[in-house]
């Protein structure tokens, strides 16, 4: 047993640097970064972590809380770290068609229990992220443009603030709260559970077409001029994917840089078909994977990967878009551009996404009309390589950014919120974090 004093404080394992297992429950799915802190408490209940809030404030330290850490960017050097992934439990209400979902949860975790009733949580690209953490920024999936953001869909959270109070945080009780934790992201209090309203989607038109890359350019312009006019309820995004020769990828496709167009349609096939026909036009592919897909399956559009590993991610938010995108684009990432992403990748949002729900909320980017990311998995460029040629990529989208940026998709760049709503968000955490003990 752990000779800390918060041991005798918690149920939960306590950790220190010298005790065996504390390199594995620092551990984001990111292993670019190395959690050091001085203390690491497992939470395995609400109780553990105001105990650990409340330590903390009383010594004066930072509390940050990780979950799965797919979005982690800098290292925990010190303070005290509060894992959350044995916050789990998933339960489905199929008449109020509202999931209760513990902190610890992944979307994995929800998406069966949910499917069982016929119903779906509108979730993200993976479904192996954490259910709060992508939460609290927003979240932007392939069903973006006909459903919106996914934190949209929240109805309440269980939060424990920064002085150790436990409060229900809902559209009736603690609404200043509640508007934030939809979007606001980090340092509002810890989340431990969350209660959100799930969606039937009888049936989904999705997947993937692939373009070599002698029909990249082609297929790229033809996709962004047919985004001016795309169905609201269609929601598409474009990658450019340099294959690294590795076992992991399918033979055919080590080694090979292609155009991936991912494609999301809520409805039936005919929709679908229809909805597609124009993408399926733009040039000939090598592969075409979009068909009817159970929703349950959702997360095969983009099949981003599932083991944690090195990766280095930025992002911006773009306001609008023309062909001289496309020239700019193409000039800086494109299959003759030497840069050194293995993907860089254009969501197409806007739709439903612009649309705030009522009472408002804390989510930035609602103006935007496209996500960019670009991702590399080399650590050995993340120094310096990467953040150069990302700073390149971003003078040359400049005359197309927005000013704001979703703080999931940021990256190593740095989330903005619009004037108004950073200044209501410092207010908040204020209140319900005076000290400033949740970092």
């Amino acid at each position: 047993m752990s000779s800390h004093p918060l041991a005798t404080l918690v149920a939960g394992p306590v950790l220190t640097p010298d005790d065996d297992g504390f390199a594995d429950e620092v551990a984001p799915h990111n292993r670019a970064v190395v959690n050091s802190p001085d203390v690491v408490v497992g939470a395995t209940s609400t109780q553990d972590v105001v105990a650990a809030v409340r330590w903390a404030a009383d010594q004066g330290v930072h509390l940050t809380v990780l979950a799965t850490g797919h979005g982690a960017t800098v290292p925990v050097t010190a303070g005290v770290l509060l894992t959350t992934r044995r916050l789990g439990g998933v339960d489905v209400d199929p008449d109020a068609r509202v999931a209760t979902v513990g902190a610890g949860a992944l979307w994995t975790d929800v998406v069966p229990v949910a499917d069982a009733h016929g119903l779906t949580p509108v979730a993200g690209s993976s479904t192996h992220v954490g259910v709060v953490g992508y939460l609290l920024g927003g979240g932007l999936g392939p069903l973006a443009r006909s459903h919106g953001y996914s934190s949209d869909y929240l109805e309440s959270l269980t939060v424990v603030t920064g002085t150790g109070e436990v409060v229900e945080a809902s559209a009736d009780e603690h609404p200043d709260l509640f508007w934030a934790l939809r979007g606001g992201k980090v340092g509002l209090g810890v989340v431990t559970q969350v209660r959100l309203r799930l969606v039937a989607i009888p049936e989904l038109y999705a997947g993937s077409l692939f373009f070599d890359a002698e029909h990249i350019e082609t297929a790229l312009r033809g996709w962004l001029a047919w985004t001016a006019t795309a169905d609201a309820e269609t929601t598409t995004s474009a990658a450019i994917i340099r294959f690294p020769d590795l076992d992991a990828v399918p033979p055919f496709l080590r080694g090979r840089t292609a155009l991936t167009l991912r494609v999301a349609r809520p409805g039936d096939e005919t929709a679908g078909e229809a909805a597609a026909a124009p993408l399926r036009a733009l040039a000939p592919t090598f592969l075409d994977t979009v068909g009817v897909l159970p929703v349950a399956r959702s997360a095969e559009i983009h099949n981003d990967p599932t083991q944690p590993g090195p990766s280095w991610v930025r992002g911006t938010m773009l306001s609008h878009t023309d062909d001289d995108l496309a020239t700019a684009w193409l000039g800086a990432v494109g299959p003759g551009a030497g840069q050194p992403f293995v993907a860089v990748e254009l969501r197409h949002v806007a739709g439903a996404t612009g649309a705030d729900v009522p009472g408002g909320s804390a989510v930035a980017g609602r103006g935007a009309a496209f996500v960019t990311g670009l991702v590399g998995v080399d650590p050995t460029q993340f120094g310096t390589t990467m953040p150069a040629a990302a700073d390149a990529v971003a003078e040359a989208l400049a005359p197309w950014t927005a000013a704001e940026l979703n703080p999931n998709f940021a990256g190593r760049g740095t989330a903005a919120w619009a004037p108004v709503t950073a200044e209501r968000l410092t207010e908040v955490r204020r209140t319900y974090d005076p000290a400033g003990v949740l970092a």
